[in-house]
């Protein structure tokens, strides 16, 4: 098995693994923070995360909509159902806004994991405000599920990553990671790790991980989504592999 992309809700799905499976979390979670008001992070993913906005022509997803603390005991949730199938010593890398790092950072320590760090992700290009800082970085929250052995076969890892956002034809998601990017926080993982995805999107870690020689597991609750990302994970195997996965 290269990849297993599972159609469903995660707080549906995880429980349905058997305890210890996963060598790593690697989760790009709805963040739920794209304004300031609940009229704002009602609106739909197009209208908070998209240049076009209202027009724009990737589907939306879903789970973005939650007010704060709605979001961190939902996520307290979803991360501890994580480090239930998560093995031993098995690491996580979550995606995060600045606005939900503390939300985040709380409900990681709910879930009874060790955060061990917080990676930035510069995409080298935001909207320029006057007299106020670019927004022009996200992050990645990691850690483990216990102790963390210092002998795994793992490299010194940078702390900050610089790759721009996907843009054009290439954009599937509206809240899509690069490859790039996704190849070098998977960089995490032990060789041939088995990597769970819950919020596979369109699926670039999923092909990530297989590009990298590891075998992953994609959990979609969006149906537009799961088709596009099965879709094009197939066709990328077909394409490296000459064989279906």
């Amino acid at each position: 098995m290269k990849y297993e992309l599972i159609h469903g809700d995660a707080l549906d799905i995880l429980p349905k693994f058997e305890l210890n499976t996963f060598d790593a979390v690697i989760a790009d979670p709805p963040y739920a923070s794209g304004s300031t008001t609940m009229k704002g992070r009602l609106k739909s993913t197009a209208q908070k995360y998209t240049d076009n906005k209202i027009n724009s022509i990737l589907p939306n997803f879903e789970g973005d909509q939650q007010d704060q603390l709605s979001w961190i005991v939902w996520s307290a949730v979803w991360m501890g159902m994580c480090k239930d199938v998560l093995k031993p010593g098995g690491v996580f890398a979550f995606f995060i806004d600045w606005r939900q790092i503390p939300a985040m950072s709380i409900a990681i320590q709910m879930a009874g994991l060790t955060h061990r760090g917080t990676v930035v992700w510069d995409k080298k290009n935001s909207r320029p405000q006057k007299g106020r800082f670019r927004q022009q970085c996200e992050f990645i929250m990691w850690g483990s599920k216990g102790k963390l052995d210092i002998n795994r076969d793992v490299p010194i890892l940078p702390g900050i990553y610089s790759y721009s956002n996907v843009q054009g034809k290439k954009r599937l998601h509206q809240t899509q990671k690069p490859i790039p990017l996704m190849s070098d926080v998977i960089k995490i993982c032990e060789p041939n790790s088995l990597i769970l995805d819950p919020f596979a999107g369109s699926g670039s870690t999923i092909e990530s991980a297989i590009a990298s020689g590891h075998r992953s597991v994609g959990i979609e609750k969006t149906a537009d989504y799961y088709n596009l990302a099965k879709d094009r994970i197939d066709k990328y195997i077909l394409d490296t592999h000459g064989c279906s996965r």
